[in-house]
């Protein structure tokens, strides 16, 4: 099966570096005399559109949004006891930043287990909020899209999971 049908146009598709967009259309573009296929992928939510060529899906790591089966083992990450770390916060936030910019909705909810236990009781600091709050919207749209629901109801879904943790 050639990628053009494993991805459909009007799917939902994650690229790791965005998050989950939308594939729009298939067009061709002449480069150099040579005619490619490139998928077009637009991310309302950082109003951005990407053309990505077909030849490279793959190795970019674009991929389907899971279904609610995997979406299962998310959950379970999230309700998992936390892990203490005592690398220095500038390792970890490499660590979280790969992890997330991944599109491994596992390692993303990994990290969203690991700083909503830290930031729990303790204040965060800014950047932990912030790469926080990137994996929770990753995590969040994809749910949304997964169970058919609001955005607004995935992360309020999500939070309850990780309070009953």
């Amino acid at each position: 099966m050639s990628l053009s049908e494993t991805f459909k146009v009007g799917s939902w598709v994650v690229y790791p570096s965005h998050g989950v967009g939308k594939l729009d259309d298939i067009e061709k573009i002449e480069i150099n005399g040579e005619r490619m296929d490139f998928f077009v992928i637009s991310f309302n939510k950082n109003k951005l559109v990407l053309k990505l060529p077909i030849k490279k899906a793959l190795e970019s790591g674009l991929r389907k949004v899971v279904s609610k089966e995997e979406m299962k083992s998310v959950f379970d990450i999230l309700i998992q006891k936390g892990r203490k770390r005592r690398l220095m916060w500038s390792k970890r936030a490499q660590e979280y930043e790969m992890k997330v910019n991944s599109g491994n909705l596992l390692s993303i909810a990994e990290v969203i287990r690991e700083l909503y236990r830290e930031g729990g009781d303790i204040v965060q600091s800014f950047s932990e909020r912030q790469i926080y709050q990137l994996a929770m919207e990753r995590l969040a749209l994809e749910v949304s899209i997964v169970e058919e629901i609001e955005e607004s109801e995935a992360i309020r879904k999500l939070e309850v999971i990780l309070q009953a943790a």
